[in-house]
């Protein structure tokens, strides 16, 4: 579940940094992208250590 908040959450964070920086839809969709991967990936360690912790 944490991952996919990550994803999500990341994913439109990035695309609100980059329409706000004056990108395009290519812009968006890329910074979305990235953004959506690297918290998908700290979600993804956030729970593996919150299940080895239990």
């Amino acid at each position: 579940m944490i991952v996919i908040a990550g994803v999500l959450g990341g994913a439109g964070w990035g695309a609100y940094l980059a329409k706000s920086r004056g990108g395009t839809r290519a812009d968006m969709a890329q910074y979305a992208a990235g953004f959506g991967i690297a918290f998908g990936l700290l979600g993804l360690f956030l729970t593996i250590f919150v299940e080895r912790m239990a």
